[in-house]
This record gives C-alpha cells, structure tokens and sequence, in this order.
C-alpha cells in the first residue's frame, strides 16, 4: 500500500512519496521530525497543522487507552503543602525527565494556582524558544484556566501571598497578549503512572 511522509524538519523537507526519501532526509538529523499517512490529502492537511498536531496518539481499537506520549513535550506539576499552605510548581522535559524549571514555594497558595502558573511559564518558555512542543499537566481546572485566560481562584489575597497574586496577573496578561501553537494535553496518570514532573510527597 503506497504511504507519503510530510518532513516537517529533515535534509529534505515537504511531502516525499516513498521511504527511501523520506529515510535520506531524516536518518542522522538531529531533531528530525516526520509521520506517514495512508492518502495524500491527509498527509497535505497534517503538513499544514504542523508535527505535533497531527501526532495526538489514538486510542487502539478495543482498549479505550490512549498510548503513554513518546515524543517530545514537557511535563508540569505542582506540590501543596496542606499544613503550611506552601506551594511551589516545576516543568519536565517528558522523554529524559531533567528539570527545566522550579518556582517556589510561594506562601498561603492552592495547588490549582501552581498548576495554572506551571502550565503559563512553560508555555512562555515555549514560545521564547519558538517551539510548539505540548505540554502535559494532570489538572483538568488549571488546563480549563488556561484556556479561559483567566485563574477562577477564590482564594484570598493576603501579606503573606502578594507575590503570588503579581505573577498570577503577570500569567493573566502574558496569554491575553500573546498566542500559542502549543497543545495543552491531560496526563492521564491512571493509564501512564504518575506525572513526571510530580513532586513525590504524596
């Protein structure tokens, strides 16, 4: 069954119409980014929405599990403790696990909060670095929150928080004003364990 494979990074990039093209062009480059599809309109329409929009894994027939990701994202998460009322978030690079970045702990704050500013800051860092990679977070309200462009907390503002609240408005107004192409995906922790960028304090 004839295949066409869109290069998006490669020697050779596009719509190649056989492997051995499409092996020239990516064996050996660092970073090479590629997928075949079964007809031509689907391989143009993937070309257009980019590697990793059209990389999102399917579930296999009959298991209603979508495989664990084995492509490049990062990974956020965020730890609150319940006594203090500390908290502090971090980001992972999803395939080797290294720290890309830890905030905190910030006083009288929530964990949906760390969640929200995890998700922003690697989303910032992101698009600093002109990468569209998806990022991971296993909080469906912090994910929402982002999309809303707004953190729907309740929590209240205190002398102790301050600082907290400035980098939330700094987080609101940083996705008012800027766009991302960036995916924003749930880690689904009952399938693939738990979440790289998890604290392990539980």
């Amino acid at each position: 069954m004839a295949k066409y494979y869109v290069v998006w990074k490669g020697r050779t990039t596009g719509i190649l119409e056989d492997w051995d093209s499409c092996k020239k062009s990516i064996e050996g480059f660092e970073g090479a980014q590629y997928k075949s599809f079964k007809t031509l309109k689907e391989a143009e329409e993937a070309k257009k929405k980019g590697f990793y929009k059209s990389i999102k894994p399917k579930e296999p027939a009959g298991t209603g599990r979508i495989p664990r990701p084995d492509y490049p994202a990062w990974a956020v998460d965020a730890a609150w403790n319940t006594k203090t009322g500390d908290m502090e978030y971090q980001g992972v690079d999803l395939q080797t696990g290294r720290n890309l970045f830890h905030r905190g702990p910030f006083y009288d704050g929530t964990n949906n909060i760390g969640e929200f500013l995890a998700l922003v800051h690697a989303l910032a860092l992101l698009h600093k670095h002109g990468s569209e990679a998806p990022v991971f977070s296993d909080s469906r309200t912090a994910i929402a929150w982002v999309k809303k462009k707004k953190a729907n907390t309740k929590l209240d503002r205190t002398p102790r928080n301050g600082e907290l609240f400035e980098l939330l408005e700094r987080a609101e107004t940083w996705l008012r004003t800027h766009t991302y192409k960036n995916p924003i995906r749930k880690w689904e922790t009952e399938w693939w364990g738990e979440n790289p960028a998890d604290f392990g304090r539980k």
